[in-house]
């Protein structure tokens, strides 16, 4: 099992975001998961750093694994993210792996393009998915669909072919993914729930294959804090991916968390302020077969999170 950080561009510049990895590396976290938006999530967080420029500054400056989400198809075209895999590749062997989900209107309805329906975008996914695995074998590549692509090759491939996890936020999705995708990642949820989506993916094709996820928790140095900080950052997002996934700005998500209680964000949010809260929850998760736990402290005390996790989690989950 490995313990994630999660570099929220959405919440902080590309600058800091430098500095919290590598402190991230210091405080014993083996991994990163970066997020890829064009928007945040709220106008209060207001930040949205082109993430794929920052993973190779930030993956010449530690020695982590990194990993990042990403919806090919609109906003990207698969075959440019496939070259930005295979250069990262080619410079960092065997510390990169991506996640590919159908998306959400925050990011992509930028194109100008219509936003298809969830059917359409998996479809698009999918497809988008298979004609980066081809290019990523190095030869020429045409292909007409939901995506197309004509006499495209990488000139500069890796010497290694990527993981591609897919995202998945129910368990209609979770099994169709277990079909095609090479692993699985969600979010954090109460276990009965959890158990069901991993069981889908790896009962339709999956078994075997690896699990992540990413869990949303609040530190600070008592509990009222960390709830604070929580809803202050995070109350636009625990609405179900049906509602959310349609919404085309974070004024628009605003607006949808305006009447969110802290109450609410506690039943989404890990809040806590003692190290067994943690310890706990992640021993949990783990036993449902997550290889790789990604942790989202969702609240702006970044460094405080970073070294309360150095010190008194991480050690003992070893």
């Amino acid at each position: 099992m490995k313990i994630g950080y999660h570099a929220s561009h959405e919440q902080f510049s590309p600058s800091h975001l430098l500095k919290l990895v590598g402190m991230a590396e210091d405080a014993g976290f083996k991994m990163v998961l970066s997020s890829d938006h064009f928007h945040p999530w709220s106008e209060r967080q207001g930040e949205s750093g082109f993430a794929w420029s920052w993973l190779g500054a930030a993956m010449q400056a530690t020695s982590l694994e990194y990993g990042i989400v990403n919806a090919p198809g609109q906003r990207y075209h698969p075959a440019i993210i496939a070259q930005a895999v295979a250069t990262l590749l080619e410079m960092f062997p065997g510390r990169f792996w991506m996640a590919a989900g159908s998306g959400q209107a925050l990011n992509e309805h930028i194109t100008g393009e219509r936003w298809p329906s969830k059917a359409e975008r998996n479809q698009r996914l999918q497809e988008s998915v298979e004609m980066m695995r081809e290019l990523w074998k190095g030869d020429y590549v045409s292909f007409k669909g939901s995506v197309q692509v004509e006499n495209a090759k990488l000139f500069t491939p890796s010497n290694e072919t990527p993981l591609v996890y897919g995202a998945a936020l129910t368990e209609v999705t979770s099994a169709w993914l277990g079909e095609w995708a090479d692993g699985l990642i969600t979010v954090s949820r109460p276990l009965d729930e959890l158990e069901k989506i991993a069981n889908a993916f790896s009962e339709n094709g999956g078994q075997g294959k690896p699990l992540a996820l990413k869990v949303q928790v609040s530190y600070a140095e008592n509990r009222e804090k960390a709830l604070e900080g929580a809803w202050d950052q995070w109350r636009n997002n625990i609405f179900p991916s049906s509602v959310l996934s349609d919404l085309g700005t974070p004024a628009q998500f605003d607006e949808l968390g305006q009447d969110v209680h802290k109450k609410d964000v506690a039943q989404h949010v890990l809040i806590g302020n003692d190290a067994g809260t943690f310890i706990n929850a992640i021993r949990e998760y783990a036993t449902l077969g997550f290889s790789k736990i990604i942790i989202h402290n969702v609240n702006d005390w970044q460094e405080d999170f970073i070294s309360f996790f150095g010190k008194e989690v991480l050690p003992n989950l070893k």
